[in-house]
């Protein structure tokens, strides 16, 4: 399985905005951050903030901020809330209908396969990815202080 793009950009956000709790951050800032366009940052963020994982503050000097401790941001449950198909192979499905389907155990040991995936995945939180949150803001991120914007 290969999770989508959408993901992986949900990812991000959470990680950026978990590695810098006492501030606001900006879709610009991510976008800049990592080289990926406004645009698909703000589906992503509607997204997030629809499913209760981060807070939007709106006017003059808003931003975004994470809705919940980054301890209680499961992985598992970010992916669920990211992904819309599981889908492995064609049989995979409730409805599919395979000519060998009787016989084979493809898609037994696939869903098995899932189940344990995101077993993983629930064990781990967003305070996992964080131990190191510095390196987690790309350079090009940073916000500008006084002090460069002056020189």
């Amino acid at each position: 399985m290969r999770l989508t793009t959408f993901s992986d950009y949900s990812l991000r956000v959470l990680m950026y905005l978990g590695a810098q709790p006492d501030r606001l951050v900006t879709i610009p800032e991510i976008a800049a951050g990592h080289g990926i366009s406004e645009s698909h940052l703000m589906k992503v963020v509607h997204h997030l903030g629809r499913c209760g994982l981060i807070e939007t503050v709106r006017g003059k000097g808003g931003g975004l901020r994470l809705a919940s401790a980054p301890q209680d941001i499961v992985l598992g449950d970010v992916i669920r809330n990211t992904e819309s198909d599981f889908t492995l192979v064609e049989c995979f499905g409730t409805n599919a209908t395979c000519r060998i389907q009787g016989a084979c155990q493809l898609n037994t040991i696939l869903r098995e396969a899932l189940n344990a995936m995101f077993l993983a995945l629930d064990g781990y939180t967003l305070a996992d990815l964080l131990m190191n949150p510095q390196g987690l803001i790309p350079a090009s991120s940073y916000p500008e202080t006084e002090s460069q914007t002056t020189a």
